[in-house]
């Protein structure tokens, strides 16, 4: 079937997360905290990394790149969010809805690759651990969180493509607090048929791959733990570990409830606060998590913080 390359709607209606509006007040501060919490906290991992030639290891060069993908991520969302809740005005541009539906989708697909590729990490140093410095060099974990980036961009260009292809021809109200893919979809007036199957398979390789990496990377890490005969070697082992863990259960978490689960067993809203914990909530955790759960990061913070002013990264 032939597509319309035309839209009648020239600009959307971000519903938001609440009706009330004597609520807008209360969650613009709530929010605005976060946003401010996430890209403090990010910003500190990606400096303390930095700064500390420990932590010049493919296992940190990981986490600076997602603690930079997370406050993009926030920053795709929550700005726009802030800006309707002081302003009243829930308007968004038709292009502004699409080039956010772009970077949405570029840093959630960023941050699913990159966990995955952690986890490749830590399997690597913990059940190959003679073998990891010759594998893991500088030149292939580059390269592999660059086809981490390409991937990802690749991903959303291609849904963002598509959804330029439909039309919109009356109905513009989003029922949430940005342009989800989905949500936005479901308002074209053409066939969306294309649309669907590409989100299923492209954007379901970018979460499911990984995934499937972390889950059969985690089955040999805890193989090889068990094996080691010391109890101070295997909390070492699980310590390197855990923090990565923690943040895999909330992010996958969060979305195999709003994505795999039948549309029966949950509402409209309870769809949209889990989105809110893989969109806002963890990306204000994941600095807490990896400071809190590891000396050497934490040792890292405090040089930074200790740093006297003036003094050059």
């Amino acid at each position: 079937m032939k597509r319309e390359n035309h839209s009648r709607v020239s600009e959307f209606i971000l519903l938001g997360l609440s009706d009330q509006p004597e609520q807008d007040r209360l969650l613009f501060l709530i929010f605005l905290l976060m946003y401010l919490i996430t890209g403090l906290g990010n910003l500190l991992i990606i400096l303390a990394i930095r700064i500390d030639p420990r932590l010049h290891t493919p296992m940190y060069f990981f986490l600076s790149n997602l603690s930079l993908v997370d406050i993009c991520f926030t920053t795709t969302t929550i700005p726009k969010m802030l800006v309707n809740y002081i302003s009243g005005n829930k308007e968004i541009l038709y292009i502004s809805c699409v080039t956010q539906a772009f970077f949405f989708l570029w840093f959630a697909g960023l941050d699913s690759i990159l966990l995955g590729s952690m986890a490749y990490d830590r399997y690597m140093a913990i059940c190959a651990p003679l073998h990891y410095t010759m594998i893991m060099t500088p030149r292939v974990y580059v390269l592999l969180v660059a086809v981490c980036w390409f991937w990802a961009c690749a991903n959303a260009l291609t849904h963002t493509v598509l959804l330029t292809q439909l039309s919109f021809c009356g109905h513009n109200e989003i029922p949430h607090f940005f342009c989800d893919l989905g949500v936005v979809i479901r308002l074209a007036c053409s066939d969306t048929f294309i649309n669907d199957l590409v989100i299923y398979t492209m954007g379901g390789l970018t979460a499911l791959i990984p995934f499937i990496g972390i889950l059969i990377s985690y089955f040999h890490i805890f193989v090889a733990v068990l094996k080691i005969p010391s109890a101070y070697g295997k909390r070492k082992a699980f310590s390197t570990c855990g923090s990565h863990l923690t943040v895999v259960c909330l992010f996958y978490g969060t979305i195999i409830g709003v994505y795999f689960n039948p549309t029966s067993t949950h509402t409209a809203q309870q769809d949209i606060a889990s989105t809110v914990m893989y969109t806002a909530v963890t990306p204000m955790l994941n600095p807490f998590i990896y400071s809190l759960r590891n000396n050497d990061m934490k040792g890292a913070l405090r040089m930074l913080l200790l740093r006297k002013p003036g003094f050059s990264l």
